[in-house]
């Protein structure tokens, strides 16, 4: 018996083998479910809300939003390979040709106040959601680079009836994130861009401002993904105002008259967004338009579903720091045809930093139309006449 015994036991290192196999396989199978929790597959498109959201509300609930389809005359929907592209085109046929492009966290109503009058003193405007911004859909397997934004131009100016590309084809006004996308399309297409207006540009935007940790939590893959985005989200939905106004007045508070303001606090990547939203350091209430970009961040959360991805992206990707070379093909521009408008009172795009790296740059003041003009990084909406008039300075318009 105990021979036979001895035939049906296992060996010592079967076994063995057995519980290590056992302890891999399992090992692999958690890491695979962590990694399909933690950072998920991404999709080819994600469709924005026009697609996903507004097939499922009455008119009634759709006219609330604060970002409605019929804001501009002349809408859209191009389609292209990195999905639907939101465009309006307005204004005399032939009139000049104005290209406008707005920022990281918003769609285009923020440049109403600028486009709506342009097209009234007879200009041509034409204006687009960025990827993953208001109606446009948010291509999700490619980074929010360069490249991403200056080919979504050419799918823009491609889908017009009128031509916008050859020689001097088109004026280009870029704002913020949509500044650094702009100045990096002249620098790329010299020839086609007759005239550039750059509103408060990104692209110069000194790394140190943003602060070590918050470059870190963005850009170095350790957080997980999907935290990330939950945080990214999270934040965005805070009632910001508050918060940034707090921190401005500190700085305000605590600078001498020999140290500028702009040198005492970081920003945080979201402070990208937040400024874009709504004036830091004016006293006053905010203006309803403020409060309606504020509602219009929120909603984008609750209704597009590639807006927290794309934002993300852009953070990593985009042209808001470090395109000196870009910049510096722009000092090659004939004088007179590149203007930069400044906000005084502008922490983020911060008007000591651009004298000290932009200007120069590009050629200085003999060659580029440099103004300040009142307001903080959201001046194109909250000081709009302001913006309109040294516009009309730089064109010679009345």
């Amino acid at each position: 018996m105990e021979a036979l015994s001895k035939c049906f036991e296992a060996p010592i290192e079967s076994r063995s083998t057995a519980v290590i196999a056992t302890t891999v396989a399992t090992t692999v199978a958690l890491i695979s479910l962590a990694r399909f929790a933690l950072w998920p597959q991404k999709r080819a498109v994600i469709p924005g809300p026009l697609t996903t959201a507004f097939p499922k509300l009455s008119k009634a609930e759709i006219a609330k939003f604060p970002y409605s389809p019929d804001t501009f005359p002349g809408a859209r929907d191009v389609e292209t390979p990195y999905g639907n592209i939101r465009v309006y085109e307005f204004g005399p046929e032939d009139g000049r040709k104005v290209l406008f492009i707005h920022g990281i966290s918003t769609s285009c109503m923020t440049l109403k106040d600028i486009a709506i009058p342009l097209a009234e003193k007879g200009c041509r405007v034409m204006l687009y959601d960025l990827f993953g911004r208001g109606f446009s859909d948010a291509p999700a397997d490619v980074p929010y680079d360069t490249r991403l934004f200056v080919t979504q131009i050419l799918l823009v100016l491609a889908s017009s009836p009128l031509s916008w590309t050859g020689d001097n084809g088109l004026s280009v006004i870029g704002y913020s994130l949509g500044g650094g996308i702009a100045a990096n399309f002249a620098a790329s297409f010299p020839r086609m861009v007759e005239s550039l207006i750059l509103l408060a540009p990104a692209g110069l935007i000194r790394p140190e401002n943003f602060g070590r940790m918050s470059r870190l939590i963005f850009t170095s893959g350790i957080i997980p993904e999907r935290l990330l985005t939950w945080l990214t989200k999270r934040r965005l939905r805070q009632p910001i105002a508050s918060s940034v106004s707090k921190k401005v007045k500190k700085a305000i508070n605590g600078a001498s008259s020999n140290t500028p303001l702009q040198g005492k606090g970081k920003e945080d990547y979201i402070d990208v967004a937040v400024q874009e939203a709504i004036d830091p350091v004016d006293e006053p209430e905010p203006t309803p338009f403020e409060l309606q970009v504020i509602s219009y961040v929120h909603w984008s959360l609750d209704f597009h579903q590639g807006f927290v991805q794309a934002f993300m992206s852009t953070i990593r990707y985009a042209p808001l720091m470090d395109q000196h070379d870009n910049w510096r093909q722009l000092a090659k521009r004939k004088p007179g045809t590149t203007a930069v408008l400044l906000g005084r009172d502008d922490t983020l795009v911060q008007l000591d930093d651009y004298i000290e790296d932009a200007l120069p740059l590009i050629g200085g003041e003999d060659n580029v139309f440099w103004r300040v003009v009142p307001g903080s990084h959201n001046f194109p909406f909250t000081h709009g006449p302001d913006a309109l008039e040294r516009i009309y300075e730089f064109w010679g318009m009345k």
